[in-house]
């Protein structure tokens, strides 16, 4: 199968792809209707930019994203800040790729347990790990089509890159190393 991976985090998987026999091409520009020609399957991971309707609509079924929260919260930027930011559950999701930000139907999802002492780069690193598991784990089965997704439930949340602008000061001492018990609740304050 030919498979185009959007994002640089893809990098995690195009080794596993390769071994499975896949012919795969890491993509992080802006997509057109041209880059996508030829391609039989598209796997976004910490893509930047939004996939245009025309694309999805091209690949009905064979455009997924992998997801570093448990939908439906925290769709969007920066879904493990948040995760912290407004104590909502930590996990990872791997959902189909429809017209909506993070709305598509859910393909595999995993909650993941925080811990006390984490930092913000130690969830982080975490949530990369439990995805990367979870894709290669499912792979032929997720490419194949053989997982039946379903819808996500509730409503969640949602939250654009500029949405952390009044929340960035408790990250200047430390940056990514902060401790994730000191965000903790602070969106609901």
């Amino acid at each position: 199968m030919k498979i185009l991976l959007l994002g640089e985090k893809c990098s995690l998987i195009n080794d596993y792809l390769v071994s499975l026999g896949h012919d795969t091409y890491i993509f992080t520009d802006k997509l057109n209707e041209e880059n996508v020609s030829g391609y039989d399957f598209i796997i976004s991971f910490g893509y930047r930019h939004i996939i245009k309707a025309e694309i999805i609509d091209l690949f009905p079924d064979k455009i997924i994203n992998m997801h570093i929260s448990f939908l439906p919260y925290n769709k969007g930027a920066d879904p493990n800040l948040w995760s912290y930011l407004e104590n909502s559950p930590k996990g990872v999701t791997i959902h189909k790729i429809d017209k909506g930000l993070d709305t598509g139907d859910i393909i595999l999802q995993k909650e993941v347990q925080d811990n006390i002492d984490d930092t913000l780069k130690t969830s982080y690193d975490r949530l990369i790990y439990e995805i990367v598991k979870l894709f290669t784990d499912n792979a032929e089965n997720i490419l194949n089509n053989k997982i039946t997704a379903y819808k996500q439930q509730g409503t969640g949340s949602m939250h654009y890159l500029k949405d952390k602008e009044k929340y960035i000061y408790l990250l200047e001492k430390s940056g990514y190393n902060t401790p994730v018990k000191d965000l903790a609740g602070k969106a609901l304050l």
